[in-house]
């Protein structure tokens, strides 16, 4: 049966105001099983409209820090308490493996736990000001309206690291969730009034990105624009955002550096190279779907490897004992399959792989795929295909790995897997990504800020410091002199 869903705007579940709609499918089986409203640019006004009245005129303006925090703690008792059927509707629209999703909708109630510690921790200071009879000081005020764009892979998480900072310091949101699979947010979204969120607070919108991401993006009430995606939809917010002026954070994926030197712990760098690229059957940001191996071990690694894919059970996502589900989007099926065929047309060698798995409930599916490559000149050496797919290059010493490592146009995430603890520190130092994950991957905490540079985009989310990223300071004059104000026109 068909479920029918609504949007989010200023406490009411609403259909779009023309009545448009689309659908979503489950990847695992081909069927479509939900229709979605079509937001029009009329129902983004609205739900910005909604967003500015709350956050300067409704109750969650008056309310403190603290009772801010009171708010998305319960909201993120809520969120644990309903894991389980999360998971299973994530799994059902994006074709991830439930196991993944359910752990992940339970887990990130610990990033909302973390924000909701902080609400009350945003302070600003006292100025030694060089004036006498001066008091000065600034504080931190909310930046007002924020626009948030997440894609369908790890939505639940990216909402998250996006909503809990936004809220912590007193903004109110405006979501626009993932054409491909918008189902878990507002599922989410039910939860917000149990919460104690005001109404407007925080609105959902589901549509495409033109009108619903463009008019979201360049509202002149937005105030920043905090967007996860690809860097051809980022110019085009870049190119929005000169209509507001609002403030962009940008995080864009990557094509991440996996580098193993000759004196790893080869299984632990198995094990983690294999997770890294063939978890979420690849559909990861920060997948590790470059391999930099040093030679003197790279062909036991590989033959390990091709083991491992070979015997990957690829199956139904809700599961447990499934290891890899189906590819999500037939876009992304279709840019894998040109850029495999291209990189063995370029002079790539296929280990293992390399086609779309057959006896699935839908043609889905692809391949654990490893390529060894002969150079960096191959096309996907540095073409992020969110697809279980494994670029594989051999290097001989640490300065030609970390030259590699740097040949991208990305600058997102990287890994190290060395027992040289000196080694490891260099090459993180050296190495220009965002996140060096050394012996480890894929590793997260609210603690700890993510994001990238070069083309992965810029910014950084999760960690303390986004909350006053969501903030600017206001300084304030106070003369405490009981003298009058000199004039400085005196009568002649």
């Amino acid at each position: 049966m068909t479920r029918n869903y609504k949007m989010l705007i200023d406490g009411q579940w609403v259909d779009a105001s023309d009545g448009g709609t689309f659908s979503t499918s489950n990847p695992a089986t081909g069927e479509v099983w939900a229709t979605v409203p079509e937001a029009t640019a009329e129902d983004v006004d609205r739900a910005v409209q909604a967003a500015h009245r709350a956050c300067y005129d409704g109750p969650w303006s008056r309310m403190t820090a603290t009772e801010r925090g009171h708010c998305l703690r319960r909201l993120a008792d809520l969120l644990a308490e309903n894991s389980e059927d999360f998971g299973a509707i994530e799994t059902r629209d994006t074709g991830k493996l439930l196991k993944e999703t359910r752990w992940q909708s339970r887990y990130i109630s610990e990033f909302l736990q973390f924000y909701a510690g902080a609400a009350d921790k945003i302070h600003g200071e006292t100025l030694p000001i060089d004036k006498p009879d001066m008091f000065v000081f600034t504080e931190r005020e909310p930046l007002g309206v924020i626009a948030a764009v997440v894609p369908w892979n790890s939505q639940m998480f990216l909402t998250a690291v996006k909503i809990g900072p936004a809220l912590a310091a007193g903004n109110t949101v405006v979501l626009k969730t993932s054409e491909f699979a918008p189902a878990v947010i507002l599922e989410f979204a039910k939860l917000f009034a149990q919460a104690g969120l005001p109404d407007g607070v925080i609105n959902i919108v589901t549509g495409h990105g033109d009108p619903c991401g463009k008019v979201l993006t360049s509202h002149p009430l937005v105030a920043r624009i905090s967007f996860t995606g690809g860097p051809v939809a980022a110019k085009h917010i870049l190119a929005n955002s000169t209509n507001n002026f609002a403030q962009v954070s940008l995080e864009l994926g990557g094509k991440s550096p996996f580098i193993v030197f000759e004196d790893a712990d080869i299984e632990s760098a198995v094990n983690g190279s294999v997770s890294g690229i063939f978890a979420a059957s690849g559909q990861s940001c920060v997948a590790g779907s470059r391999l930099i191996v040093h030679e003197d071990v790279a062909d036991e690694f590989l033959e390990r490897m091709i083991k491992i894919a070979g015997q990957v059970k690829i199956g139904d996502p809700m599961l447990d004992e499934t290891e890899m589900g189906p590819l999500c989007t037939y876009g992304q099926l279709a840019t894998t399959e040109r850029e495999v065929a291209r990189a063995l047309e370029q002079g790539g060698k296929l280990l293992c792989g390399g086609k779309r798995a057959e006896g699935q409930g839908s043609d889905m599916f692809y391949e654990p795929t490893i390529i060894e490559c002969p150079g960096p000149h191959l096309d996907i050496v540095d073409t992020e295909l969110f697809a279980p797919v494994l670029s594989v290059l051999r290097f001989r010493t640490e300065d030609e790995a970390l030259a590699l490592a740097n040949d991208t146009e990305h600058g997102l995430a990287a890994g190290i897997f060395t027992r040289d603890s000196a080694r490891a520190l260099r090459m993180s130092r050296r190495v220009r990504a965002g996140i060096v994950w050394v012996n480890t991957y894929r590793a997260v905490s609210p603690i700890a800020e993510f994001g990238g540079l070069k083309n992965s985009g810029y910014g950084r989310e999760s960690g303390f410091q986004a909350i006053y990223d969501y903030t600017r300071p206001k300084t304030v004059w106070m003369n405490t002199s009981s003298t009058p104000l000199g004039s400085q026109f005196v009568a002649r």
